[in-house]
């Protein structure tokens, strides 16, 4: 049975569980939400980063900026090597970042998206994709290396990886190939001032991705 917790009107799972839906994964997945749980018993350091992720939730909710809990985070682990992985168009905010992390006594390693000078015509982008970086870099034909990134990153021995405004695609790869976890310190929206919640709550969103998605069937 299809999955689908994004509509549940009764979140059952945190308040009575007698009243869950019929297709709540409570009954249709039992087995593998047993074998979640089995996942945290056996496997320490799981358990550990989901413990002090519920503690840093409960501490700073609604105080703490995501900063911050990153930063608590960390020091709860005990983690010493921070990576950044970041986009060239947010290296500013990287800078910042870096800085305020090193205050903390981390040990900072960063890595830009274009590290390496991979071409666009390695990763087999049509010519007319390869679009020139309004960001004030002539890069327009230099591809984002994730997975340089990761494997930089990986190389430097680092306890955790942070992303900074990494293309939607080229997270999912750096993710891939990290062997350190990895948490996302700002998702890049470019179009929203990298907030991609805004849209939820936009007029003008909520109208165009109608739009859009009936002219995307249309098309079929």
């Amino acid at each position: 049975m299809k999955i689908q917790c994004a509509f549940c009107k009764r979140l059952a799972c945190i308040t009575d569980s007698r009243r869950r839906p019929l297709n709540c994964p409570r009954e249709t997945h039992n087995e593998v939400l047993d074998e979640a749980k089995k996942i945290y018993e056996s496997e320490p350091e799981i358990r550990e980063m989901t413990k002090n992720a519920a503690i840093v939730e409960a501490t700073g909710y609604r105080v703490w900026p995501r900063l911050k809990d990153t930063i608590e985070f960390a020091r709860l682990m005990n983690y010493n090597k921070i990576g950044l992985a970041c986009c060239v168009g947010l290296i500013n905010e990287t800078s910042e970042v870096a800085k305020i992390l090193e205050n903390y006594g981390f040990d900072v390693y960063s890595i830009m998206c274009k590290t390496g000078s991979v071409k666009k015509d390695d990763h087999e982008v049509p010519k007319e994709y390869q679009m020139t970086s309004k960001t004030g870099y002539m890069i327009g034909f230099v591809a984002c290396n994730p997975v340089g990134q990761a494997l930089l990153l990986n190389e430097c021995g680092t306890d955790l990886n942070v992303l900074i405004g990494l293309c939607v695609g080229h997270d999912a790869v750096f993710t891939k190939y990290s062997k350190a976890p990895v948490t996302t310190l700002i998702a890049k929206d470019r179009a929203n001032s990298h907030n991609p919640v805004g849209v939820l709550n936009n007029y003008y969103w909520g109208k165009y991705f109608i739009k859009d998605a009936a002219e995307q069937k249309s098309k079929k």
